[in-house]
């Protein structure tokens, strides 16, 4: 029993860590600033459904999809690295709240950020799918292997709630409080831009001088 509590708060932990849904709350604030609390609450509940998905596929099938495509976890980083870096450099000149977003437009808006970047890869990024990946490898019995899945869900559950509470953390800090937020933030995201790639590129090129 105590073997499977201990899996159960690695799995818990490990996820809450890697995914930082206080990281991601900058990102879906300024990206949602423009709707109504119904839409942000609606692109919050799907962006974390998605990733859940996502995150229990990987854990499942990430191994073979990696190994039948030859597509490599460092790669995987790289690319996450890239397109973080992008984001961060949007958020720091305020391109993202310039997002206008008509009433005929917002299901189609919803749609597209809660998927991506917010699902794909804010939530489930590389280090949250490879962590599947690993745990699921670690799950010797039928039952770890349903303390990761619900180990997951609560961890998407807790992602939501801090996601859903930032709806009133815009409404509190007001147009001039969230510009300034989202360059401090869109700064930080490109800091961990530049690891993400680093650390990616650094086994690749390693691999490469290897072979020569």
């Amino acid at each position: 029993m105590n073997d499977i509590l201990t899996f159960g708060l690695l799995v818990v932990t490990s996820f809450f860590t890697l995914i930082n849904p206080l990281g991601t709350m900058p990102v879906f604030m300024t990206m949602t600033s423009e709707l109504s609390h119904q839409n942000r609450v609606k692109t919050a509940r799907k962006a974390t459904f998605v990733a859940f998905l996502t995150i229990v596929l990987f854990a499942f099938t990430g191994q073979m999809i990696f190994n039948f495509f030859g597509i490599s976890v460092n790669s995987l980083r790289v690319v996450g690295g890239i397109i973080f870096f992008l984001m961060g450099m949007d958020m720091l000149q305020a391109r993202l709240t310039k997002v206008k977003v008509n009433d005929a437009e917002i299901k189609s808006y919803v749609n597209d950020i809660s998927i991506t970047p917010l699902a794909i890869p804010m939530i489930s990024g590389p280090g949250a799918l490879t962590n599947a990946i690993v745990l699921m490898d670690d799950a010797d019995s039928l039952l770890k292997k349903s303390v990761l899945i619900v180990g997951i869900f609560l961890v998407m559950l807790l992602t939501f709630v801090i996601l859903y509470s930032s709806t009133r953390i815009i409404k509190f800090l007001g147009e001039t409080g969230n510009n300034v937020m989202m360059r401090l933030m869109g700064l930080i995201v490109m800091v961990i831009a530049v690891e993400f790639f680093f650390s990616g590129l650094k086994p690749i090129v390693l691999d490469i001088l290897k072979s020569i």
